[in-house]
Parts: C-alpha cells; sequence; structure tokens
C-alpha cells in the first residue's frame, strides 16, 4: 500500500505542530518505508505493511537507546502513529549532511565510523533483545563461498568480473574466518544511502534501522566496506577495535554478497536494484587491502 501526496499532506498537518506548512517531497533513494521529506527538519516515513509497522515501531525504541552509545547522529521521533489502520508512520528528525553515496568519506570520517562500530559494541544486549531485536546466527561462509562462486562465473561469462578472483578465498581461509566472540548490537544495512556525510567528509549520521540484529559484528564491517569501500571500512573496524580475522571476515561476506546481488540483478528475479549501483558496490568490497597480504 503506498499513500498519496494527499495522504501525506494530511499526516503531517496532523504530526507537525505548526499545522503541516512544511513542504513534502518524496524521498529518491529507495527502501521499504515510503519516505517523504517534510520541509528541511523533518523525515517523514510510513510502513507499507504489518511487518514493516511492527520493526518501525520497535525502530523508535530502538534509537533512544543506541543514541548514547555512538558517536554518530541517530534520527529521533518527534512524533509518531498510524497513517492508515495498521500501518505505522514516524515523524524524524532530519540530520544534517548528504547520503554516502553522493559523498565520500575522509580519515575523520573513518573515525567517526570507529566511533559507531565501538559504540554499537558497548550497547547492552540484553536491553534490546528485551525491545524486541532479533537475535541472528552467524552466517556461513562456506555456504555463501559455494553461492558466490556459481554467481563469479556468470558474472565471468557477462565480462563483469574475473572469477578466479574468488580463489582468494581458499578453503583454509573460510575455516579461519569463522565467527568470533560474542554477539553485538548490529545495524545491517549500512550502506550508503544509511549514512550522511558532510562536505568534509565527516559521518553525521546512520539512518533505517528497522533491520537491527543482535548477532556478529562482521556484518556491518562487511555493510561498510560496502558503503565506503574495503579500504576505509577495515581501517574503521581496526580504529573501533577488531583484529584482522574479523575484519577479513566481513570483508569477505560482503565480497560473496556484492556477487551474488549483481548476479541476480543480471540473471534472477531482482528487478528493482540498479545495475550502475551494484557494480559500483561490487568495486568497493573488491579493493585490495593492506592486509590480505600479512
Amino acid at each position: 500500500m503506498e499513500p498519496t501526496a494527499d495522504t501525506v499532506r494530511r499526516l503531517l498537518a496532523t504530526l507537525l505542530p505548526d499545522g503541516g506548512g512544511a513542504e513534502a517531497r518524496p524521498v529518491a533513494e529507495g527502501g521499504e518505508h515510503a519516505t517523504w521529506w517534510a520541509g528541511d527538519r523533518h523525515v517523514l516515513r510510513m510502513a507499507p505493511d504489518v511487518q514493516v509497522s511492527q520493526r518501525l515501531r520497535r525502530e523508535i525504541r530502538l534509537r533512544d537507546l543506541v543514541r548514547p552509545y555512538v558517536a554518530v547522529g541517530v534520527p529521533a521521533s518527534v512524533a509518531s502513529g498510524e497513517w492508515a489502520p495498521g500501518l505505522a508512520c514516524t515523524l524524524d528528525t532530519r540530520l544534517p549532511g548528504e547520503s554516502g553515496e553522493v559523498r565520500d568519506v575522509t580519515a575523520a570520517g573513518e573515525e567517526d565510523l570507529a566511533g559507531l562500530l565501538t559504540g554499537l559494541r558497548e550497547v547492552p544486549v540484553a536491553r534490546a533483545a528485551a525491545l524486541g531485536v532479533p537475535k541472528e546466527a552467524p552466517r556461513s561462509l562456506q555456504d555463501l563461498r559455494r553461492a558466490a562462486g556459481a554467481a563469479a562465473r556468470e558474472l565471468d561469462a557477462d565480462d563483469e568480473f574475473e572469477a578466479e578472483r574468488l580463489d582468494q578465498l581458499t578453503s583454509r581461509a573460510v575455516v579461519q574466518l569463522g565467527p568470533l566472540g560474542d554477539p553485538v548490537l548490529v545495524h545491517h544495512d549500512l550502506k550508503g544511502e544509511h549514512l550522511t556525510v558532510d562536505r568534509g567528509g565527516r559521518v553525521r549520521g546512520v539512518l533505517d534501522w528497522t533491520d537491527a540484529v543482535v548477532g556478529d559484528p562482521a556484518e556491518d564491517i562487511a555493510g561498510l566496506a560496502i558503503a565506503v569501500g574495503a579500504r576505509a571500512a577495515v581501517r574503521s573496524a581496526t580504529l573501533a577495535g577488531y583484529g584482522p580475522r574479523v575484519c577479513l571476515r566481513g570483508l569477505w561476506l560482503a565480497r560473496c554478497d556484492t556477487l551474488l546481488r549483481l548476479a541476480d540483478r543480471l540473471h534472477g528475479a531482482d528487478a528493482d536494484s540498479p545495475v550502475p549501483l551494484l557494480r559500483v558496490q561490487l568495486e568497493r568490497a573488491w579493493e585490495p587491502i593492506l592486509l590480505e597480504l600479512v
């Protein structure tokens, strides 16, 4: 179910103190929420179904839990309710900066990302679980490697990727890069559009916490590899105190994921993801890093 412009205007009239005088404009970047700018200071997000509504309501409480721990901005809900029977909405503060897909992160921005990863590790997982944040078991890198191998061969035939590059992830490496340590709170969707970056390359905020889980911290390192590149992601994770094995695990999760996503877009059922973006994400994740040579 998609809200119309008239629905958005009527909703803002009930949620905003000024009676909804702010200009409403749809947000171009995608996601599972219908998202609209409300003037220059707010963002309206509307869940399309009951399942997403549940996660959106949970996100509002989770962001309040996370905010004191992380070194970047987290949106706050200034009003919430339903935009249709059973379908949740939230009017959030708009964070400064632009999408990480259009602005590069500098060394100072990498320190911001390190602060994010450090803070997520410090969030009490019991409190997150009490809010309904699910626990997710670490993925099998062996299974992912097998699926990525088939995708790599398809992409090689398309002249999109050299399949032999995946041979760097040997059977021995798969065993060495098994999950390590205790589960932590994981954002689980750290793609570029969910980072706000200012003109100086500093990361000012992290958006959309609906997919958060208690699980493998390497998943967020993988997300950063896709969002800002392998080198920046590993540097940020190292600054956050993660060792080489966790960093490399995250890197290979990202590399396998990008192969699968591009192959699925070109040969599978995915008809929504833009091919140019998937190609850029693959290039970011497959950046060579010094750690692989150590």
